[in-house]
């Protein structure tokens, strides 16, 4: 007779104790002509021949002894065949930084397969227990070798990193000279130099001993630093230090110190370019 039941798919069993069993085991313990006898139907035809069953069960190829999730070997599977090239080719060109051999696209595509903690954990596990290399599969044996290679994910984001270079680099170009143009255009500004010139001097002045009395009240932090590094922090405390009054900032009073006594540097910035487009 027939036993109905429907067949689960090897996804579908994985991590279930139907993987722990060995139905041929049974097989081969058991005398099953008694059974035969019992359950036989009326259908003509030869019997069940339990001794070719037997040979049968013992050629069986044993199931091979598995490390990732079915689904991701597969995935795995499909990858390393778009490489083309052998697990120990691909491993050194990693290990040596070699562009040539490995392209971009399938470098990104392997990148989605670094050893995760517990795939980790089943290849010391299985290294542990010195079992041999042939019981794997193909993309089991990949993984534990990539996951020998020194520094891994450094590797593979170098060399992903040297891959993308050219084009990032096209991409970034007209940033890049936006930014040297204007830089440029700063440095080559004699009257942007001059008004610098006139808050350093300002600076200086707060922070010498030819202030008078008034400045004395001041205490050192809200006078700031004026010294070798002063264009990192003076310039945006132009709008911090306030007058005596409170009614005025020092860029205020700098801004009219400027106009009434170096009218020639108001349109300053008429000499500067690029700097909106090197500030997007």
């Amino acid at each position: 007779p027939v036993f109905n039941w429907v067949a689960l798919k090897p996804s579908q069993i994985d991590g279930t104790v139907f993987t722990e069993l060995n139905d041929e085991k049974v097989l081969q313990e058991l005398d099953m002509s008694d059974f035969e006898e019992q359950f036989k139907t009326k259908a003509q035809g030869p019997g069940l021949d339990i001794s070719a069953l037997k040979v049968k069960a013992t050629q069986k190829a044993p199931s091979k002894v598995t490390l990732m999730e079915s689904n991701r070997a597969k995935n795995l599977a499909i990858t390393l065949r778009k490489g083309g090239r052998s697990i120990q080719d691909i491993c050194t060109a990693i290990e040596t930084y070699d562009q040539q051999a490995l392209s971009l696209d399938f470098l990104e595509l392997l990148l989605r397969f670094l050893p995760t903690e517990y795939e980790r954990t089943l290849i010391g596990k299985f290294e542990r227990e010195q079992q041999s290399l042939e019981e794997l599969s193909d993309e089991d044996q990949f993984m534990i070798r990539f996951s020998k290679i020194p520094r891994l994910v450094e590797r593979m984001n170098v060399m992903i990193f040297l891959g993308n270079f050219n084009d990032t680099a096209q991409l970034l170009m007209p940033q890049l000279n936006a930014i040297i143009a204007a830089s440029m255009s700063l440095k080559s500004s004699s009257k942007l130099r001059n008004i610098l010139e006139i808050v350093l001097a300002f600076g200086n002045y707060m922070n010498s001993s030819k202030r008078g009395a008034a400045y004395e009240k001041r205490t050192r932090s809200e006078v700031g630093r004026w010294d070798a590094g002063w264009v990192d922090t003076a310039l945006s405390q132009l709008l911090e230090m306030k007058s005596t009054d409170r009614k005025q900032t020092l860029l205020h009073y700098l801004v009219r110190v400027i106009t009434e006594k170096y009218p020639e540097l108001t349109g300053f910035h008429t000499e500067l370019h690029f700097l909106d487009k090197a500030g997007t």
